[in-house]
């Protein structure tokens, strides 16, 4: 453990974040340190392991905190690491199996290996071939390890940053922690797995089959199942499977997760995903699903249908509910900058660069505006961007305003439970009725006798504790500078000049704040 929190470790730690915080307030130093250059930044990332790599994943979302150069490096980033030493993997392997080795056959090579765990190919006593993941040595005590030095350091920046920055950044750290922490317990990814299988079965994705007889915290064995990696280009087409098929339905199979169900798997890199020779979908690796809540969900339906109207307005209106936008911020400046992104990417003349390059230079334009990153949204848009990106591999300019808005458009009257008749649509409007009569009743009678309240939304209550804190703010420096003065004076009367100085500066502040 003493390791965890080497001096070194920490140095490197503080280094990255540090990186991180100068490209995200737009300075050039602090303390007489630069930036790490965009490549030096990815080495940093990739040295310091499970926990920074995924915490970066979800950073390569945020083109506002970002230039293009560093968002590209930490788009290519993947969580790749070596297979874990001899020693290590004959530890997990006797706790996760003991003496009761349920394998005639287990290769000790693995054919896949990440941050969390590696897999291998095994084969029962029964004949069946099976995958066997387990989890790295240690692997939990390193990550929480990684979640205290995050929160140190990020206390350490956070008066630094603006008021939406610094709650953007709590809310990545605070999700990333939340997630993670599940992730490396492969019980938790088994629950996963047998929850989303019979949410999603029959919608013709394929999942694997646990086996939990031999499944703990250190092991998840599973099917093996077969399939070329999702940007395997070559090997797709020489299977001669047509890809367009493919990229449909994982667009469809998305919107039903985050539209319909609710429920989404929030890892769907080309490693997770594969294609059989039948050319159907199989997603694999469970450990990072998350819950859709419902008045998120109602947000992005709303920003989904004013986003295919074109209503501007609409949409800003709908970002602030979801949260990704300031309650403040100013509707007819967001309208003309959502109204300039989505004429960009739906011009089918750009090239992707093209598309890239016009992108960015809005979004420059825009970075004095209050974005924000709410935590229920921090995975919706990293698979977003990820689902965008698997499309771009197989089709030229493919975006999620061209290509994926008409299908989550078509999805929004059964995500709202809009039913596919009038009649039935009818027989649910009875059904309902007499609960709705209900309801204005009593809202009339409060009306009527002056107890109706108003509730304010989450949104509008964190505006109004920012300008109450703003407006708090000099009062209590004023003050503070005040009461520093005749401190000063009662300690030494002979710094009567500086003390008068001192005082009269917190009276002005309070005249002039």
């Amino acid at each position: 453990m003493r390791n965890l929190y080497a001096p070194s470790r920490v140095w490197r730690v503080f280094r990255l974040l540090l990186t991180f915080f100068l490209l995200i307030k737009r300075r050039q130093s602090f303390l007489g340190l630069r930036p790490y250059a965009p490549a030096r930044m990815r080495e940093a990332i990739v040295a310091l392991g499970a926990s920074f790599i995924k915490l970066a994943q979800v950073l390569a979302t945020r083109a506002d905190f970002f230039d293009a150069d560093y968002l590209n490096e930490l788009k290519t980033l993947h969580d790749e690491l070596p297979p874990m030493p001899k020693s290590d993997f004959e530890r997990v392997f006797m706790r996760a199996f003991g003496k009761q080795n349920p394998f005639t056959r287990f290769e000790p090579i693995p054919i896949a290996s990440a941050s969390i765990g590696q897999v291998h190919e095994a084969w029962l006593k029964e004949g069946t071939k099976v995958a066997v993941k387990l989890r790295r040595e240690g692997i939990e005590r390193r990550v929480r390890a990684d979640i205290r030095i995050l929160r140190a350091m990020h206390a350490l920046f956070r008066p630094l940053f603006s008021h939406y920055t610094k709650h953007s950044i709590e809310a990545v750290i605070e999700e990333f922690s939340a997630m993670i922490l599940q992730e490396v317990s492969l019980s938790h990814e088994l629950g996963n797995l047998k929850k989303f299988s019979a949410v999603y079965a029959g919608f013709g994705v394929l999942f694997p089959t646990p086996y939990e007889a031999y499944c703990s915290d250190d092991a998840l064995v599973m099917s093996f199942m077969r399939g070329w990696r999702f940007d395997d280009k070559e090997a797709l087409k020489s299977a001669g499977i047509d890809f367009r098929p493919v990229i449909d339905k994982l667009v469809h199979f998305y919107a039903e997760q985050m539209l319909v169900k609710g429920y989404f798997h929030a890892d769907p890199h080309p490693g997770n995903l594969l294609i059989n020779e039948k050319g159907e979908l199989v997603l694999l690796d469970f450990g990072m699903v998350k819950r859709v809540g419902e008045g998120t969900r109602v947000a992005i339906i709303e920003m989904i249908k004013a986003a295919h109207e074109r209503d501007y307005g609409r949409y800003v209106a709908s970002a602030k509910r979801l949260g990704t936008i300031a309650y403040e911020a100013p509707e007819s400046e967001l309208a003309e900058f959502v109204e300039r992104m989505f004429d960009i990417f739906a011009d089918e003349s750009l090239s992707a660069i093209d598309m890239q390059t016009l992108a960015f230079e809005v979004l420059e334009s825009t970075r004095s505006l209050p974005f924000k990153l709410p935590q229920e949204a921090i995975y919706i848009l990293r698979v977003s961007a990820i689902v965008e990106g698997l499309g771009t591999t197989y089709i030229p300019n493919f975006n999620g305003i061209k290509d994926i808005l008409p299908v989550l458009q078509a999805n929004i009257p059964r995500a709202l439970g809009i039913k596919s008749s009038v009649i039935e649509m009818i027989a649910d409007e009875i059904t309902y009725a007499p609960w709705l009569l209900k309801d204005l009743k009593t809202t009339l009678r409060q009306a009527s006798e002056g107890t109706m309240r108003v509730e304010m939304s989450l949104r509008q209550l964190e505006w109004l504790k920012k300008e109450a804190l703003a407006y708090q703010r000099p009062v209590l420096l004023a003050f503070a500078a005040m009461l520093g003065a005749i401190f000063l004076l009662l300690y030494d009367p002979a710094l009567k000049n500086g003390a008068a100085l001192l005082f009269l500066l917190g009276f002005g502040r309070l005249l002039y704040r």
